[in-house]
């Protein structure tokens, strides 16, 4: 009896734990209506860019999705499963506007019932507001045309009025830089164009101005919100960090003149942080490809709409949080050999499947530090590993992957940027269920699998993910850990074997 702790005693050494995560930290997963809805493209069904694609047999129809636009009380209960304070979905601008200046009430008011529900769950939601797709009557094009940021901020402030009793926190436009390249530069988005680089920093310099806008129209509706856009992790930072400094410049003292010069200082700093730790060979191939990259592209980055909402905006900074979009940061990974064997087959094209992304949790703790701006903090908001399903079969990662080791080292990483300092305040994973990834349902990211049948209209939702693991169970398991200021679940760091640590054993290949 004498060597048990007293309440007071117990009391006193909780208190000397330090805590890891700031008060408030969220723990999510995200997802969007396209991807996961159902209900998009066939006869009747509101109409997006990708339907054309799906009319012409270019991609598989999205069909029934997850059926989250029906369902979505168990999606919010596995979410809570999973151990989750927050749920990122987006709010489909082709489902509440199918026809020009026609407003569709009733699917408003399913969204409200949508973040309703959300709350009731104790999820906080984040909206996002675009993700890669528009109402077809716009056009795939849609982005090249100059009034495009003005159509999207008017949407806007249609919508956010409805849905902000129920939502402080935004995503204007998510992966601004992943879009305009998908779209213009390598093909895999609507309309499908390659190597245009002159289009794609056109499409660039309309959806940054389209955030600008909007997030004046959202703050006019809301003072408090929190406001940000998503950008796809590259250590290049033409395609990268450019697009928030150049939302920062304003408040940062710069004039609008200087803007140019600025940033190219500003690119120095960001790849000194990043790449400077990097071997020596690798450092070099690295910066090959930035130099690269920065002589492709600079020809066209004057981003006038930009400057020009940002410059006559009523905010300083158009912009309250930096969401960050995280998976393989490393572009000389994104060009593969052709005819390689992957997931049981020979793909010929140079660009890496989803499942061939090298995870790089080791590099996050870096990569968040080069994304640092005073006062403004950092939101992950997706960090995911994907592996095959292919005609029923699933596939393995050939590197040794799966998503319990994925995700302790990841959050291993995100416990090391805290304790550094840097202002993380929040971590979502792509994505709770398998879902549609853009043309395909091969590619699988979910915490949790799915069966379904898009003839039938039958889809069923899984206890394990697609590769046979009970990664809800995982996910729960290390943001409980976290939550307590316990590292014990974690790897010490990421990247390396700490026999101690559950899920820790990082795969020989990676």
């Amino acid at each position: 009896m004498g060597s048990e702790l007293q309440p007071q005693e117990q009391e006193t050494l909780s208190r000397e734990v330090p805590p890891l995560l700031p008060a408030g930290f969220l723990f999510g997963v995200s997802d969007s209506g396209y991807q996961s809805e159902g209900g998009y493209n066939s006869p009747g069904e509101p109409a997006n860019n990708w339907a054309s694609w799906e009319r012409n047999g270019r991609v598989t129809p999205a069909g029934v999705g997850n059926q989250f636009w029906n369902r979505y009380p168990e999606h919010f209960d596995r979410a809570a499963e999973a151990g989750c304070n927050s749920y990122r979905l987006s709010v489909e601008w082709a489902r509440c506007e199918p026809a020009p200046g026609v407003i569709d009430d009733g699917a408003i008011d399913h969204y409200r019932r949508i973040l309703a529900s959300c709350i009731e769950h104790n999820l906080e939601p984040i909206v996002a507001l675009h993700h890669f797709t528009h109402p077809e009557w716009l056009g795939t094009d849609f982005w090249l045309r100059t009034d495009a940021p003005k159509h999207f901020s008017r949407w806007v402030a249609k919508i956010v009025p409805y849905l902000a009793p129920y939502c402080q926190r935004w995503t204007t436009i998510n992966e601004i830089n992943a879009l305009a390249i998908g779209t213009y530069l390598i093909g895999y988005f609507p309309p499908g164009r390659l190597l245009r680089p002159d289009l794609m920093m056109r499409m660039v310099d309309h959806l940054l101005c389209a955030h600008a806008l909007a997030y004046e129209a959202i703050h006019r509706v809301q003072p408090s919100a929190t406001v940000g856009t998503s950008t796809y992790a590259f250590w290049v930072y033409d395609v990268d960090r450019l697009l928030v400094d150049v939302l920062a410049a304003r408040s940062m003292g710069i004039s609008r003149n200087d803007v140019t010069d600025w940033l190219d200082e500003r690119r120095r700093a960001f790849h000194t942080t990043v790449l400077e730790p990097l071997p020596a060979h690798y450092r070099r191939w690295q910066q090959t490809i930035n130099a690269g990259m920065h002589c492709f592209l600079r020809r066209w980055r004057s981003l006038p709409s930009t400057l020009d909402a940002i410059y006559s905006s009523d905010h300083e900074r158009c912009l309250d949080v930096t969401q960050v979009n995280y998976y393989d940061p490393n572009l000389s990974n994104y060009l593969c050999r052709p005819g390689r064997r992957t997931a049981g087959r020979r793909h010929w094209g140079p660009d890496p499947k989803h499942w061939e992304q090298t995870p790089g949790p080791e590099h996050l703790q870096r990569y968040l530090a080069a994304h640092r701006l005073d006062g403004v903090p950092i939101w992950i908001m997706e960090n995911g590993l994907c592996n095959a399903v292919i005609d029923g079969v699933a596939h393995p990662r050939d590197d040794g992957w799966d998503r319990p080791s994925y995700l302790a080292h990841h959050l291993a990483a995100l416990a090391d940027a805290l304790e550094a300092g840097i202002d993380v305040r929040a971590y979502f994973y792509w994505t709770l269920f398998d879902n549609y990834q853009w043309g395909e349902f091969e590619s699988c990211f979910g915490l949790a699998g799915v069966t379904r049948d898009n003839t039938s209209g039958d889809c069923k939702f899984l206890e394990l993910d697609s590769m046979g693991n009970d990664s809800i169970a995982a996910y729960r398991r290390l943001t409980a850990a976290l939550r307590r200021g316990d590292r014990s679940e974690l790897p010490k760091r990421p990247g390396q074997k700490d026999p101690g640590a559950r899920g820790s054993e990082i795969p020989a290949h990676a």
